[in-house]
């Protein structure tokens, strides 16, 4: 982990689970992750599900519903808002050629396309803002926010539940090898499916 600045935010971050208001700040950090905020809710919603697994699912889908809540404020930055206020964000996380590459997923593959993006480790907040910018099916974005932000939340509070303190360090340190081990499994496990239809 790198020192400065970036450090102390994920301090702060973490911090919140040693406090009577983690579960609220887990879903006001993962609200503001989908739009603006540079540090995935993921570290939180291990350091609490490490602390009562018992809860893990309970944190998993507050984290849930506070990104797809928050994914529509994304949405609305890059559709209402792009030039004043999607356009800064985006240069300020470097996402253009991001948002390029969301564009050819959603217009080569539609739906499966958007799931990609929300599922893979691409910042989140660049998602939302390149959906709305580019006027995505709102339906389609929502069910994709969905699917792809709940199997990755839900995915880290299983191996929290299973596997307890002893996996937090690993998936700490290759979460985002992790996430496209697992994408890459899903998308080969739908061409498989359609190939056999």
């Amino acid at each position: 982990m790198t020192t400065g600045p970036i450090r102390r935010l994920y301090d702060w971050v973490l911090h919140w689970a040693e406090t009577p208001y983690g579960v609220p700040a887990l879903f006001v950090l993962a609200f503001a992750e989908s739009s603006f905020f540079p540090l995935p809710p993921d570290l939180l919603l291990i350091a609490l599900a490490v602390s009562l697994p018992n809860k893990a699912f309970w944190f998993a889908l507050v984290c849930l519903v506070g990104s797809v809540t928050g994914a529509f404020l994304g949405y609305g930055i890059g559709y209402f808002g792009w030039e004043a206020v999607g356009r800064p964000l985006v240069d300020f996380y470097d996402g253009h050629e991001t948002m390029a590459w969301i564009k050819t997923q959603y217009d080569t593959y539609g739906f499966w396309g958007v799931f990609i993006a929300a599922l893979t480790p691409i910042p989140y907040k660049v998602f939302t803002i390149a959906s709305g910018m580019f006027h995505f099916h709102l339906g389609e974005f929502t069910l994709a926010s969905i699917l792809g932000r709940g199997m990755r939340f839900f995915a880290v509070s299983t191996l929290i539940y299973f596997f307890g303190p002893a996996i937090r360090r690993f998936i700490e340190r290759r979460f985002n090898l992790m996430v496209i081990i697992f994408t890459v499994a899903l998308v080969g496990g739908f061409l498989v499916v359609k190939w056999l239809i």
